[in-house]
């Protein structure tokens, strides 16, 4: 649910910028792992889609570090998780589990691993369209 999420918000977003779906599609991948998913796109794609990679994937990790209480209030325990998408299992576990309860830690977890382990795979999918 988080991928397709992800993906369809780019979708909506790509209609006010002037880069092609794919392009898009890959920063989107990124899923909050901007060490590696900035690296992958800058040596296929180039820096300056690189740059926006590590920024629009960082900006991720900090919106759900500062608004995970007011997701949970608004969107349901669960929110968190899909907004923090990769960061779930470590830079943003602890907000989460504060703010959602310890019983959707593992979901975290899994969550985490899941996009963790995604991201590599669908950044070169995306960018060698």
């Amino acid at each position: 649910t988080t991928i397709a999420g992800t993906w369809l918000g780019v979708i909506v977003v790509g209609f006010f910028l002037q880069y092609s779906l794919t392009d898009l599609l890959a920063v989107g991948s990124g899923f909050g792992y901007y060490s590696l998913s900035g690296i992958l796109i800058t040596q296929y794609k180039g820096a300056e889609l690189g740059t926006i990679a590590l920024l629009a994937n960082i900006f991720r990790e900090i919106f759900t570090l500062i608004f995970a209480p007011q997701m949970v209030r608004f969107f349901g325990k669960l929110a968190p998780i899909a907004a923090g998408g990769a960061t779930t299992m470590d830079t943003t576990f602890p907000i989460i589990v504060q703010t959602s309860g310890k019983e959707f830690s593992i979901i975290a977890i899994y969550c985490g691993f899941i996009l963790d382990f995604s991201v590599p795979f669908l950044v070169t999918l995306w960018c060698a369209l």
